[in-house]
């Protein structure tokens, strides 16, 4: 009975007719998504596709080769000078990655649990440096870091320094300390939306059962606000590996990094497909470098459980 009455003409038409509006509703779903689909693919997929394939031409002067070849990648990851500087960038950007959100943690972590009513100025204040122009910001540290900065400056007034010292700026540790102020802001936001969601009740239910505030901390808060933490970590961690502006201004010889070898190719050298194969193995090891971060800090959190 229960068979025929499934399979009965009535039946049969509403279960066409749930069907054709199901079809439909996806039809107009991708129809409301393909404008932007086809507008990321445009201006992300495209380009990132023309200089894959551009790594695999050569160049002799003006004119380009397309004859298939991996000798680009074999310069790219054989040459000394090109190695050093993917080394050195990768240095640079993973220490970049692990200042930044030491020092925004406590910040987002007070602004979180203690600020109040006032989260939504101590957030505007926070945000205030950035309405500045990033070169500004660079060149502000170049102030603080030179040989007649404010630093060295203060250092000789109170006494600990006979004359200006000059390892202060034009190394690696000037470009380390630009870029972590630079993107400090971009790591405070995502661990303080995270902390936002971590339940308070379960901090009051660890005290209660006799945590202290380092134990409740490192065992509820810390593991519930990873995602923040993860987030904060790539956000910096990949933007500032492909930095050539802050080397430049502030790194000198001894704080050159990849993407300063990557923008000489595509300009004075006016050597593309070097400068692509340097790009996408930047791109492919940063990718690898990041996956291998996310699978670290989940691991450390299932161990803190």
């Amino acid at each position: 009975m229960t068979a025929a009455a499934e399979g009965s003409p009535p039946l049969r038409i509403a279960g066409a007719r749930r069907s054709s509006l199901l079809q439909s509703e996806a039809v107009q779903g991708f129809a409301l998504i393909s404008p932007t689909f086809a507008y990321a693919l445009i201006l992300l997929v495209l380009p990132i596709l023309v200089v894959i394939a551009h790594s695999f031409w050569t160049q002799d002067y003006l004119t380009i080769d397309h004859t298939f070849t991996l000798e680009n990648y074999r310069i790219a990851l054989t040459e000394p000078i090109y190695r050093d500087l993917l080394w050195r960038s990768l240095c640079i950007s993973l220490s970049v990655s692990l200042l930044t959100v030491l020092l925004a943690y406590p910040i987002a972590y007070f602004i979180s649990f203690h600020g109040g009513r006032h989260k939504s100025l101590w957030l505007f204040l926070i945000t205030i440096p950035f309405w500045t122009s990033y070169l500004l910001r660079v060149m502000s540290w170049k102030v603080i870091l030179g040989y007649n900065g404010v630093l060295n400056s203060g250092l000789m007034g109170l006494g600990i320094i006979d004359e200006p010292s000059t390892a202060l700026l034009y190394n690696s540790t000037a470009v380390i300390i630009t870029l972590t102020h630079a993107w400090a802001t971009f790591a405070i936001l995502p661990i303080f939306v995270s902390l936002e969601k971590v339940d308070r009740t379960l901090v009051e239910a660890a005290t209660d059962l006799g945590d202290g505030p380092l134990r409740s901390f490192l065992r509820v808060t810390l593991p519930l606000s990873a995602p923040g933490v993860i987030s904060a970590a790539l956000i910096v961690m990949i933007p500032t590996v492909g930095d050539y502006v802050t080397p430049k201004l502030v790194g000198g010889k001894d704080g050159v990094m990849i993407a300063n070898a990557i923008q000489a190719q595509f300009g004075k050298a006016s050597n593309w497909p070097l400068g692509a194969a340097l790009s996408v193995t930047t791109m492919v090891i940063v990718s690898l470098m990041a996956g291998a971060t996310v699978l670290i800090i989940r691991a450390l959190q299932r161990l803190a459980r």
